[in-house]
């Protein structure tokens, strides 16, 4: 039984009382969810407003004072007050002649039964539309959400116009946000092979109940004898994306074979009963459906157990995108989980069961490094930095780097005994390059090339691509391992020239695209395992 009483109860007088009170305040709608008033004249202004009837993200709830006195579907006022000054009863007496009042409930009857008559929103259709690289050749997985049950089908061909010849099918499930309203969204996932290498494809995803729009992308090139281009960033939110207008005009120029995204996403994926994921995942469809967008979690993901993050995307292996690897051109790239050192209370095991894997990839890595010489990694959290805040990098014995309890399956000494070339990390919002670094010791190539045979791994720092927690400082004076710090929004690029020559770019958002950092890394084909 609601609390508000009977009438007949002893607390009814009271509560009726409270009533009048709240809607002398301010007249309110007090009809039916069907007759309620159109999208223009509800309380709170923002943009689920603008969404059509139906939309999951269409927010209906509202606070427990108002809900439990007014209609469940009318929301109190925020930044936005429509009341008409008639309405307005600061200085006259709070109260309505009938006739005003039935007036009033005629206008809003024709405007809801106008916006009632809009069509229902195509809850099937499909949106937040992305391509990942499942790590087979001629291969590319399609992922996908609708908000009802549906196929899950992709048409492709070749041809820029006319009908798509090939179909291909695959699964959905259906994934639960774990916020308070359980939002229900069905993930669909399609894999495309036989794929040409370096072909154009033209395809859309979806069923008989809806379709997405047409988008392009290329297949990648088979082999090793090619030269892989790459956007490489981190911490990218769905407010304040400052890269994301600059990636989508390079991504459409066909600079990049792909992406890599080291990490936090949206800030965060789960906010807002995931509503916030939604949004992202919307704002990087014109790129993520384009390239193959490769990812590894960040701790703005750790939510619920990083579920949103494993739902969304679809990495290769087993380990639902936590770490995975996968080979491109003439380079071995390992995605890992900087966050099992962090999130202990959803098993310590993995810290072990991660390490133990790492270090077999290495092992199979270092085996075919004759045709694989380069061996990236992308983890979110750094092992060093120079940034002004407290952050496991600022510390002398961070934790990625050296393990649990300072000695419990620390990166530095596996990566370092398997020869890795370079890392990518982010978290910081900024930009650092280190020189060629292992356990704080500087080992540059020479003093004229330093990144020529350089005799330790070299650490590039990129989580400057935009979210709402703005840029990080960095400390006043330069760490001696430092070698180039910039505090601007943007990206990484990264070219492998081939199996010696590998091209690094820092773009800065901030100076409208300029170069800010410029360096190449070469290492000899014999000999890479070892540093020296």
């Amino acid at each position: 039984m609601p609390s508000g009483g009977l009438r007949g109860s002893p607390d009814f007088g009271k509560q009726e009382g409270d009533e009048r009170k709240m809607l002398r305040a301010r007249p309110r709608w007090m009809g039916t969810p069907e007759l309620r008033p159109p999208v223009g004249l509800r309380r709170r202004f923002s943009h689920s407003a603008f969404l059509p009837h139906g939309h999951p993200d269409r927010r209906t709830e509202g606070p427990a004072w108002h809900r439990s006195i007014l209609h469940p579907l009318w929301d109190p006022p925020t930044e936005f007050d429509p009341t008409p000054a008639f309405l307005d009863t600061s200085h006259h007496p709070p109260t309505m002649s009938p006739f005003l009042g039935g007036w009033l409930f005629c206008l809003l009857l024709l405007f809801s039964l106008g916006v009632q008559g809009t069509p229902e929103y195509p809850r099937a259709t499909p949106e937040q539309v992305h391509l990942s690289y499942p790590g087979e050749p001629g291969t590319m997985t399609v992922t996908w959400t609708t908000w009802a049950p549906a196929r899950s089908e992709v048409q492709f061909g070749t041809q820029l116009s006319g009908p798509l010849p090939l179909r291909a099918h695959g699964t959905s499930s259906a994934f639960v946000d774990g916020g308070v309203l359980r939002r229900k969204l069905y993930i669909h996932r399609v894999t495309l092979r036989k794929l040409l290498p370096g072909a154009h494809y033209v395809y859309r995803c979806g069923s008989s109940q809806g379709w997405s729009r047409r988008f392009r992308f290329t297949a990648l090139k088979n082999g090793v004898h090619w030269s892989p281009r790459l956007a490489v960033f981190g911490d990218m939110g769905a407010d304040n994306p400052k890269a994301l207008p600059r990636l989508r005009r390079d991504t459409q120029q066909g600079m990049f074979d792909a992406v890599l995204h080291v990490g936090d996403f949206a800030y965060n994926m789960d906010q807002d009963n995931a509503r916030v994921g939604d949004r992202f995942m919307r704002l990087i469809e014109p790129v993520a459906a384009s390239l193959p967008y490769m990812t590894c979690p960040g701790n703005h993901e750790q939510r619920y157990n990083f579920s949103n993050y494993k739902a969304r995307f679809s990495m290769p292996g087993d380990n639902e995108g936590l770490w995975y690897s996968w080979d491109l051109g003439p380079a071995h790239i390992i995605s890992f989980s900087t966050e099992v050192y962090f999130f202990l209370h959803y098993g310590r095991h993995l810290v072990e069961k991660q390490f133990r894997w790492l270090e077999r990839d290495l092992q199979k890595a270092n085996k075919n490094r004759v045709a694989r010489p380069w061996i990236i990694t992308m983890g979110h959290r750094p092992m060093y930095c120079s940034n002004a805040d407290l952050d496991d990098c600022t510390r002398h014995e961070s934790r990625v780097r050296k393990g649990l309890q300072g000695k419990l399956f620390g990166l530095e000494d596996l990566f370092h005994k398997y020869g890795v070339d370079l890392e990518f990390w982010a978290h910081e919002h900024s930009y650092e390059r280190l020189w060629p670094i292992y356990n704080y010791q500087v080992f540059n190539g020479s003093l004229e090339r330093p990144y020529t045979n350089p005799r330790g791994p070299v650490h590039i720092i990129t989580g400057s691509a935009g979210c709402e927690e703005l840029l990080t400082p960095f400390v006043r004076k330069a760490r001696p391992w430092s070698a180039v710090r910039v505090k601007e929004y943007g990206y990484t690029r990264m070219h492998i020239l081939n199996g010696t020559h590998l091209h690094i770019q820092q773009v800065s958002d901030d100076q409208d695209g300029k170069i800010v950092d410029d360096v190449w890394v070469v290492r000899p084909l014999l000999g890479r395992m070892m540093y020296h």
